[in-house]
C-alpha cells in the first residue's frame, strides 16, 4: 500500500467503515485492534499483514493512545489528511456517544444484581479478544523471521517472549523495554551485513 490517495474511495464512505468499527469496538483495546485488523488486511485489503504489523509497532513505541494513533496513521496511508481525520472521528464518535449514554444508565442501575453479573463475564472475555489480537499481530513477525533462518526465528521468540517476561516480573517501563528490544534487534542484524 502506498501513502497515496485511493481515489476509488470517498470520505464517505471510508467514514462509515470507521464508524461501524467504532460500534463494534466493545470490550478494550485488544478486540478493537483485531477489528482494525480484520477490516484494513482480510476485508478490504488496505494494508499486509507486515505492513499492519509494523504500523502497529510503530505506534506501540509512541507515546498517548496507540489505537488513536494507529487509526490516524492507517487513515493517512488509505486517503490522507482527510482520512486520517475521517477515520478517526468515524471511529471516535459512537464511543463518545455511547460513553456518555452508558454513564447515565449504570448510574442508575449499578446496583442490580444483572448488572454486576453481566459486568463479571465481560472481564474474561476482553482477556481472550486481547489474546487473541496478541496471537494476530505476532504471527506475521514470527513468520517472516522463519523465512529468514532459525537464527531470526529463535531472535524473534526470545525477543516476543522475553519482553513479556521483562514487563510482567520486573515491571519495566514499556518504553524502556521497547527500545532495549529494537536496539538488540538492530544489533543483531547490523552484524549479519557484516
Amino acid at each position: 500500500m502506498s501513502d497515496s490517495i485511493d481515489k476509488s474511495l470517498s470520505l464517505g464512505r471510508l467514514f462509515g467503515i470507521w464508524f461501524l468499527l467504532g460500534l463494534q469496538s466493545f470490550g478494550g483495546g485488544g478486540a478493537m485492534l483485531t477489528l482494525i485488523r480484520r477490516t484494513v488486511i482480510e476485508r478490504y485489503g488496505w494494508l499486509t499483514e507486515e505492513e499492519f504489523t509494523r504500523d502497529w509497532a510503530l505506534c506501540q513505541v509512541c507515546p498517548g493512545i496507540n489505537l488513536t494513533a494507529f487509526t490516524i496513521l492507517i487513515g493517512r496511508r488509505i486517503a490522507g489528511g482527510a482520512g486520517a481525520v475521517v477515520c478517526l472521528v468515524g471511529l471516535m464518535l459512537p464511543s463518545v456517544a455511547c460513553t456518555i449514554l452508558l454513564t447515565v444508565w449504570y448510574a442508575a442501575l449499578r446496583d442490580s444484581l444483572l448488572m454486576q453479573a453481566a459486568l463479571k463475564a465481560i472481564v474474561p472475555a476482553s482477556v481472550g479478544l486481547g489474546l487473541l489480537s496478541a496471537y494476530e499481530v505476532a504471527r506475521p513477525a514470527v513468520r517472516e523471521s522463519a523465512r529468514e533462518g532459525n537464527r531470526w526465528l529463535l531472535l524473534a521468540l526470545f525477543l516476543l517472549l522475553g519482553s513479556g517476561s521483562v514487563l510482567l516480573w520486573l515491571k519495566l517501563p514499556v518504553v524502556s523495554v521497547l527500545a532495549t528490544a529494537g536496539g538488540l534487534s538492530a544489533f543483531c542484524h547490523s552484524r549479519r551485513a557484516v
